[in-house]
């Protein structure tokens, strides 16, 4: 087993580094004073559309996109073609900035949908939507949770997609869509029901391809977590009624929607894991160096024997969870998504909470300070506290990994030529 970066790996991380270090960092207070209030708050800031060019003219783009989606059909894209267990490290370090995978064109809800329309596409759908996201000239939204029912099981998803005539009609209430309060976004892949009760639970469900500027789309309002927007991205309630879209705009046909839904839940899961190991490193980088500079009872905080319990704790969790992630990267791409299913669960159930445990102990080494804007430690909490939910509850990967483990054992268990194996 090796443990080393590749050359071509090494230098791809040499690559990305150094553009963080040298375009993105000294843009940090830049971005944040373009996006404070006023009108300009949903805009997209000037700063990110110039370092984004610069990225892409380094061939610093697409970096997630995997070498074998895009090239099926002759469809090329800009991109790096690299591998997951490659791409991890690069995603760690765009983590360390809330908003660095922008730059890159690395950022969900794009990068799933992406790979959406890379894996099921056609080629005309290809041209119209995934082009347009690849050269980031739109972005898009992912429209599955709903209000009304318990979206952790997507069987319960009641959006209604019907056909009449030469058209699907979309009616129903989405909410938590991420990235529909971006300016630049233009359409949203939604999950609905397509087919009677009476059929088969995993094969009602269809994703179909929905502008946003189509009549009968309307958001509803903006939804904060913890009391952040994320603008000017956002995540939007919305209501979609009697909205009517061609039937090429239906992906890979009715009923498909779960189907679908495997293919794009794999890898963009672990890119948000990928990104929680890099804030968390951010965050302990953030609490040694507080600790440091504060003075309580006649010596410094980082002198305190509790704190050193926190920051080993820190570092056994943070490695912990980068190995169960690149075990995860190496297994989807040696052997796929399906066979990676309890290693993808095993990193999206432990990654949130290492995150969020790491950040909470940086918090607390900025006492009241960490509460405030003044420092990105309570926003990174809330956006990683959001993706314990977002991709699915803790309980849905354990119960994934549970299965898992039963299935081992009653395997073990199993009678092997007339004698039982004991597990």
């Amino acid at each position: 087993m090796d443990f080393g970066f590749s050359p071509r790996q090494q230098a791809w991380i040499d690559r990305v580094r150094a553009f963080i270090d040298g375009e993105i960092v000294p843009n940090i207070g830049h971005h944040d004073v373009e996006l404070k209030g006023g009108e300009t708050r949903w805009a997209i800031p000037p700063v990110l559309i110039e370092l984004r060019s610069r990225a892409r003219a380094e061939g610093l783009w697409n970096l997630f996109m995997p070498p074998h989606l895009g090239k099926d059909d002759g469809f090329a894209f800009e991109g790096g073609g690299l591998t997951n267990l490659e791409y991890a490290p690069l995603a760690e370090m765009m983590g360390r900035i809330s908003w660095a995978s922008r730059v890159f064109n690395c950022s969900p809800p794009d990068t799933g949908n992406m790979e959406i329309l890379s894996l099921f596409g056609t080629p005309a759908q290809k041209e119209a939507w995934l082009r347009p996201l690849m050269t980031a000239e739109a972005r898009s939204a992912f429209l599955m949770t709903e209000p009304d029912v318990a979206s952790a099981d997507a069987t319960n998803i009641g959006t209604r997609i019907e056909r009449d005539g030469d058209h699907y009609v979309v009616h129903g209430r989405k909410w938590w869509s991420t990235g529909v309060g971006d300016p630049e976004c233009r359409f949203a892949i939604v999950m609905g029901r397509s087919a009677d009760d009476d059929a088969p639970a995993h094969l009602q469900h269809s994703q179909i391809i929905v502008p946003l500027d189509a009549p009968g789309v309307k958001v509803e309002r903006m939804l904060g977590v913890f009391g952040y927007d994320d603008a000017p991205y956002g995540h939007a309630e919305v209501t979609l009624t009697g909205v009517r879209v061609p039937l090429d705009h239906m992906l890979l046909g009715e009923g498909r929607g779960f189907e679908i839904a495997q293919g794009r839940l794999g890898p963009g899961r672990i890119h948000h894991c990928m990104r929680m190991i890099g804030a968390a490193e951010a965050a302990l980088d953030a609490m040694i160096g507080r600790l440091g500079t504060r003075m309580v009872f006649g010596k410094q905080l980082i002198e305190q024997t509790v704190w050193h319990e926190r920051i080993a704790n820190a570092r056994i969790h943070i490695d912990a969870c980068r190995l169960l992630c690149l075990h995860a990267a190496d297994l989807m791409d040696r052997e796929g998504n399906k066979a990676a299913r309890t290693a993808i669960a095993l990193i999206k159930a432990a990654a949130p909470k290492m995150a969020t445990a790491v950040i909470d102990d940086a918090i607390q080494a900025h006492g009241a300070a960490g509460l405030s804007a003044d420092f990105a430690l309570a926003k990174s909490f809330a956006n990683i506290r959001a993706l314990r939910i977002a991709d699915g509850p803790d309980e849905v990967h354990h119960r994934t990994i549970a299965r898992s483990e039963i299935r081992r054992v009653a395997a073990a268990a199993a009678p092997v030529g007339g004698e039982r194996i004991d597990a």
